[in-house]
């Protein structure tokens, strides 16, 4: 498993716009979220990072989505050459996994690119006017590490958004597998 780290975009950048279908046939939106703290989380069915930290990202959201923050998570994986990655998959992924957030397709990858995402999982977090507060990992664990997963990182973040305040400066990128990119004639 080869780790690509986050590109830890600046802090204060605006959240990119998006309109991705979800997986009963609809669409979300990031102004759908207008005015609430937003989590974006780019993640997939096959990565074993996501895999690894899958239970946490349910509780998190669990916790934090009774508390007013939005949360999105966005599969751009190119499902040609990743089938495990495809829609019908993410659903049946979402459901088996007790997902309470929308799990969003982006075919064109165009959304992950507007973020400058680049791993599997990796986080951004916009306070309420979608501006971003933290960009990084969830947590020091990451499979076979030993370490429990906590979420600590990503709580912590939270927490001060929350609460309006600025998110802790100590901000470590996100670690995973890179992001399933189309080859160019796909695109």
């Amino acid at each position: 498993m080869a780790l690509t780290p986050s590109s830890m975009i600046p802090l204060g950048t605006a959240a990119p716009d998006f309109a991705l279908p979800d997986l009963d046939g609809g669409t979300v939106s990031r102004t759908d979220f207008e005015g609430k703290p937003l989590l974006v989380m780019f993640i997939c069915n096959h990565c074993p990072y996501v895999v690894h930290v899958n239970d946490g990202l349910v509780a998190f959201a669990g916790d934090y989505q009774e508390k007013g923050l939005a949360i999105v998570a966005i599969n751009s994986n190119d499902v040609a050459n990743y089938p495990e990655d495809r829609p019908q998959k993410m659903k049946e992924y979402a459901e088996r996994l007790g997902y309470t957030f929308p799990y969003l397709f982006d075919e064109t990858q165009e959304v992950a690119k507007a973020y400058d995402a680049q791993c599997t999982p990796d986080f951004f977090l916009f306070d309420a006017d979608h501006r971003l507060a933290y960009r990084g990992q969830l947590d020091d664990s990451r499979p076979n590490s030993g370490i429990p997963v906590t979420g600590a990182d990503l709580r912590a973040a939270a927490d001060a958004v929350l609460a309006g305040e600025e998110a802790p400066g100590d901000q470590r990128p996100s670690m995973g597998c890179n992001i399933k990119w189309a080859p160019p004639s796909v695109r």
